[in-house]
This record gives C-alpha cells, sequence and structure tokens, in this order.
C-alpha cells in the first residue's frame, strides 16, 4: 500500500491564506504609520513647547484621527480588489452555464500550454469539469479561490487598531520622561518599534528582514528629525 504523501511546511494552499496575509498586511502597515505618524506629530510639537497639555492634544488628535483614516483607507481600497475578484468570478461563472464546450476548450488548452499532452490535457480538464467547473477555471485562468476572497472589513479592523497599537507608543513615549528626556525617549522607542514592525513586515513577505527594518528605521529618523527642526525653527523664529 503507496503511503499518501504528507503536505510540507508552510503549504500555502491551505484555508484562507489570502485573508489570513491581507489582515497581517493591513496590521504591520498600520502599526507603522500610527508610529511615524503620531512621533512626527508630538515631536514636532515638542520643538515648539515642553508643555504637557497642547503635545497629549496634539498626540490624541493624531492618534484618533490617523486611525479613521487608515480604517477608511484600507476598506476603500480592499473593497475595490474584493469587488473585483467577485466581478471575475460571476464572469466566469456566467460563461459557462452560457458556453460549456468552449470553456471546456479553453481549460484544456492552458494545461496544455502548460506542457501536457493534448489528450492528457482534455482528459484533466474533463475531469477537473465534473468535479468542480468553477473552481477549476478561477484556478487555472485567474488563480482566484472563490471562498478566499479578501474581505475590506478585516483589513479596516486590523489597520485601525494596529495604527492605534502603534500610535500609542510615542505618546506614551514623549509625555512619561522627564522634559528633558521626552524628546530622546521618544527617538529611542520609536526607531526601535520601527526596526520591529520592519522586521515583522519581512516575514510576513519573504523578504531581508535587516533591509525591511532599516529601510523603515531610516525613513521614521528623517520624519522625527524634520518634524523637531520644524517646530524648533518656529518656536525660535517667534511665529508660535
Amino acid at each position: 500500500m503507496t503511503d499518501v504523501p504528507k503536505l510540507h511546511d508552510n503549504e500555502p494552499h491551505q484555508g484562507d491564506m489570502a485573508q489570513r496575509l491581507n489582515w497581517l498586511r493591513a496590521a504591520v502597515l498600520g502599526a507603522n504609520d500610527g508610529i511615524v505618524s503620531v512621533a512626527a506629530i508630538v515631536v514636532g510639537v515638542a520643538g515648539v513647547t515642553t508643555a504637557t497639555g497642547p503635545i497629549l492634544t496634539a498626540g490624541l488628535a493624531g492618534l484618533i484621527g490617523g486611525g479613521i483614516s487608515m480604517a477608511l483607507g484600507e476598506y476603500v481600497s480592499v473593497s475595490s480588489q474584493s469587488d473585483s475578484q467577485r466581478a471575475l468570478i460571476d464572469k466566469e461563472r456566467r460563461e459557462l452555464l452560457e458556453q460549456p464546450e468552449e470553456e471546456l476548450a479553453e481549460l484544456a488548452a492552458i494545461y496544455e500550454a502548460k506542457g501536457m499532452s493534448s489528450a492528457t490535457a482534455w482528459k484533466v480538464a474533463e475531469e477537473l469539469t465534473d468535479n468542480n467547473a468553477l473552481e477549476a477555471h478561477l484556478s487555472a485562468e485567474l488563480n482566484i479561490d472563490q471562498n478566499d476572497v479578501v474581505s475590506p472589513w478585516h483589513a479596516a479592523y486590523a489597520s485601525a487598531i494596529a495604527f492605534t497599537i502603534g500610535g500609542i507608543l510615542p505618546l506614551l513615549a514623549i509625555l512619561l520622561p522627564p522634559q528633558g528626556w521626552r524628546v530622546p525617549v521618544t527617538f529611542i522607542a520609536v526607531l526601535a518599534a520601527l526596526a520591529l514592525t520592519g522586521w515583522a513586515s519581512a516575514v510576513i513577505g519573504g523578504s531581508s528582514r535587516t533591509k525591511a527594518s532599516v529601510r523603515v528605521v531610516i525613513g521614521g529618523a528623517i520624519a522625527l528629525v524634520a518634524t523637531f527642526a520644524i517646530g524648533s525653527l518656529l518656536d525660535a523664529s517667534g511665529v508660535v
């Protein structure tokens, strides 16, 4: 009796992979944006004044407004993607009902183009069509799983929550230390957190952890230096 081969680790065709990657991506990006956006705001205000009230007010405004903005942006973006996927699924379903023979020939041609003999390609196409025609065509033609359409709500929730969690870090870092330590502590905490989100994004995307971390750390450092410098210049000039 031949043993059935087991799936290797990290097999990509299991469960709701697109859904999980969708909300993971939104969460990492949301956290990164929350850290940078709120940090830039509070550091910029700290360049003008050391008073807790203005810093807290600006930080909370950025935190709440940014979280809502991120959620709306993700919802609109992913809604467009899911609408396109559903439209393609409906189109394929309609074509299978209206012209099944042409669709069968098309499926066979796809497998023949991948290297199968004509006879084998037709046999595979016929068996897949008998089993689940729509699933077979969506997979072969469009690389879509009808049960794995991305959810805009998942992306919106993940992005808003992650932005809020990320934004709380610089807000606490600027408020909790003594006044003389606020900006340095915020810089250190923010850059360390950005290194972590860069690492997490690389893990999800399968890219270099070091490069991803360095990129976001450099970008975050530029944002912090720029906003603090602007705040300090405004304070020195007497504009505010």
